[in-house]
């Protein structure tokens, strides 16, 4: 079995680290991640620069690893057509630092690699921790570990991802998974203004997050009721409900062009 880990932390990140431990007896698993953290860098890909991928030697790597100054989705496009020569069974990215919930998934650099293997046409995985404590990485790649082997052997639909987010807990104590949809989450403050020391201002992204009424059946309310939850993920976003409501409004937009 052929598999590529990556990650948006960075090839020093220690979920990745747990993650390559705890898929290295599947096979050929093989490790391309950015050399420095990309956190909420998206779907970006290189395309004005040149790309490199070194090998890394870190004394917790197990598998062959390397590194890449590109992006997650960078890393998926080097270890698909370079190191597996366009020949892999599935691609898993994480495990990151944090949790990657409802409109989080637009700007996670985690889930947009799985995106990218998807687009490929590769079975794929990303997988977060449900909090930024991050104490049980361990538990996590354990469980993901279990979830690739069961995900290999029931077919999932074409251009299909999981998203999963782990509660922070040891895996024993964990007392239901989940399938579930996105919930609704985003930030306030967001853009906060700093003076440097010379008087000038400068800014800095951040933001406190916000949850809507999350119901049962919601990614972020399994997260909240310590379950693991896996969302389904496609890249087909358009609202179809809504294509069929506004099916005449081509014809009137027509009609005031020519008015």
């Amino acid at each position: 079995m052929r598999i590529l880990l990556t990650n948006d932390d960075g090839i020093f990140g220690q979920g990745l680290i747990a993650l390559a431990e705890a898929i290295a007896p599947f096979g050929d698993v093989q490790v391309v991640a950015p050399e420095r953290s990309r956190s909420a860098i998206g779907h970006a890909i290189t395309l004005h620069k040149p790309l490199r991928m070194d090998m890394h030697y870190h004394s917790s790597y197990t598998v062959q690893a390397y590194a890449t100054n590109g992006t997650p989705a960078d890393s998926v496009m080097l270890g698909y057509y370079e190191l597996f020569e366009e020949n892999i069974d599935l691609v898993i990215s994480g495990i990151n630092d944090g949790p990657n919930l409802g409109e989080d998934v637009t700007y996670s650099g985690t889930v947009s690699a799985a995106m990218e293997a998807s687009i490929i046409g590769i079975p794929s995985i990303a997988v977060s921790m449900g909090d930024f404590k991050c104490e049980n990485f361990e538990g996590a790649a354990e469980f993901t570990a279990i979830l690739a082997k069961f995900m290999l052997k029931n077919e999932i639909p074409k251009n299909t991802l999981l998203n999963v987010n782990y509660p922070d807990l040891p895996l024993d104590k964990i007392k239901k998974v989940r399938m579930t949809r996105l919930g609704h989450r985003w930030y306030i403050d967001i853009v906060n203004k700093r003076i440097d020391p010379r008087g000038s201002e400068y800014y800095w992204i951040c933001g406190e997050k916000q949850y809507s009424k999350n119901e049962v059946g919601t990614d972020c309310r399994s997260i909240e009721d310590n379950e693991i939850s896996i969302t389904p993920l496609t890249m087909d976003m358009s609202h179809t409900d809504e294509i069929a409501k506004w099916s005449d409004w081509g014809d009137k937009l027509l009609n005031l062009c020519g008015e």
